[in-house]
């Protein structure tokens, strides 16, 4: 069994995987399993108001949690995805509360890293991609860094290597048809107003 497929099993049974992507390490569970996303909250130690972000493996995946995709937003996918933006929808309403942290939206992307992207197309649901680390603490951009805070508490670690330890990836609210600026990192609004077409809305 090789590590991709040990860390899908784990998150079939309801574990929690750390994984590589292409910014830092995630913190990995199954979306749609309210079990298994009350335990990375616990792990977290999260504000249970604060949206998680996932990945998904397709458009259609995208499909079945994004109650709506506007224009500029299939722009930004088409231009960047695979890569490190993420972009907010409408939610559908069976959406977990625990990734819209009660605001209506759901964060999403698809990821450029080969490991994640496997992970993702063989579960063949949503994957959260919250950084490793416990909240307030420095982002894990190493397993053995991971393994320190959470050790025995995960159950698979998939070694990736160092990751780039730049910043973490964009992230646009694109529930508007004007977009709004959420974080600024791996990708520069210049290059996201660009493909946008349009001066997106700031914090």
């Amino acid at each position: 069994m090789d590590d991709v497929e040990r860390a899908v099993t784990a998150l079939e049974r309801g574990g929690v995987i750390v994984y590589p992507t292409e910014t830092l390490y995630g913190l990995g569970v199954d979306a749609t399993a309210e079990a298994a996303l009350a335990r990375l909250g616990s792990l977290k130690g999260r504000d249970r108001h604060k949206p998680v972000s996932v990945l998904v493996a397709s458009r259609a995946m995208l499909d079945e949690i994004a109650d709506a995709v506007t224009g500029v937003a299939e722009r930004l996918i088409e231009e960047f995805w695979p890569g490190a933006l993420t972009l907010a929808f409408p939610a559908k309403p069976h959406v977990s509360r625990a990734l819209t942290g009660g605001g209506g939206t759901v964060a999403a992307r698809i990821s450029s890293e080969p490991i994640a992207r496997a992970i993702v197309e063989r579960l063949r649901r949503p994957l959260t991609a919250t950084s490793a680390n416990p909240g307030g603490a420095p982002a894990a951009s190493d397993v053995a860094a991971a393994r320190a805070y959470f050790g025995a508490r995960v159950d698979a670690y998939v070694d990736g290597g160092r990751t780039l330890q730049g910043p973490g990836t964009t992230v646009i609210d694109c529930s508007t048809d004007v977009p709004r600026l959420v974080r600024e990192g791996a990708i520069s609004l210049a290059a996201i107003e660009a493909v946008a077409g349009l001066r997106l809305r700031r914090e």
